[in-house]
């Protein structure tokens, strides 16, 4: 069971470089970034860890471009795997993020993890032309659109909302036929079983807490109906490091478990991820073997 870090990029503190090169030096498998354009200053929708329309704080409008985070913490490391936790990528034109994806993927050595959401925050989807109640559709076709341009000499796809003729795009990600794609959505049937047919792996939310037993199995069930080899990744978000719980997930199958960095100055982000290393008994030169 991997252990990995994300950090809620903002305008202000530690940059993403900064950490993702502290997260590398000390251990840890992966670093994460999230994604949202802008934040609607009257909405609806309600947050799945506040339970109302209130934020849970501010970095919701402050957030830096996941992309553009990555790259620059792409140039500076080069074996911790670099993650979106999660981007929207419905909120894009899906051959240029295409484009984005595979140009980090090549540049970073196929360092990326994709992970997805379907967007809580309806008016900020709603924003960018998605219509409500197909935002699972459309994130399926621009997820297959993306993988044929990633994948094909000649991609081409036809769907309700990706239209294009056969066509060219270099870079390929150096991870094929694509690269990991996780989806952080509730631990649901209905959304186990979108995942068991579009993408790797499930990113557990926040509602989820730390029982996600029957979630697990319900999941590989789904996976194993669904023909798919293996086991689907499943990531964790974790709280403080708790040894009896971090043995249960790894008893249980959880591939990797995720821990976030706190909204404080950079010198207090890298002395809470040097305490959190050495809880977790992590070592840079172990990790760096079994990666």
């Amino acid at each position: 069971m991997k252990h990995s870090v994300v950090l809620f990029t903002s305008d202000r503190g530690i940059t993403p470089a900064v950490a993702a090169k502290a997260a590398e030096d000390l251990g840890f498998h992966a670093f994460y970034v999230p994604e949202h354009t802008h934040m609607p200053v009257r909405r609806e929708a309600v947050h799945p860890s506040t339970g109302g329309t209130e934020l849970p704080d501010d970095r919701y409008m402050r957030t830096l471009d996941p992309w553009v985070a990555l790259a620059t913490a792409a140039s500076v490391t080069h074996r911790v795997r670099l993650g979106s936790a999660v981007a929207l990528p419905v909120e894009h034109d899906p051959i240029s993020l295409a484009k984005t994806i595979a140009s980090l993927d090549h540049l970073s050595g196929g360092r990326v993890t994709l992970g997805v959401g379907f967007g809580w925050n309806i008016e900020e989807m709603t924003d960018h032309g998605v219509p409500r109640g197909r935002r699972r559709t459309m994130l399926r076709e621009y997820l297959e659109a993306m993988q044929a341009l990633w994948s094909e000499e000649e991609a081409s796809y036809e769907g309700e909302f990706v239209k294009f003729a056969p066509a060219w795009a270099w870079p390929k990600p150096m991870q094929q036929p694509r690269v990991p794609v996780l989806v952080g959505a509730a631990g649901t049937e209905k959304n186990f079983r979108w995942i068991s047919r579009s993408a790797d792996g499930w990113i557990t939310t926040p509602a989820e807490g730390t029982d996600i037993a029957d979630q697990v199995q319900l999941l590989t069930t789904l996976w194993r109906e669904a023909g798919r080899q293996g086991r689907p990744h499943v990531m964790a978000l974790a709280g403080k490091p708790q040894p009896d719980l971090l043995a249960q997930w790894s008893e249980l199958g959880v591939s990797e478990v995720l821990f976030g960095m706190p909204d404080r100055s950079a010198d207090d982000v890298l002395a809470y991820l040097h305490r959190l290393a050495g809880k977790l008994g992590l070592d840079s030169r172990t990790n760096e073997e079994g990666a």
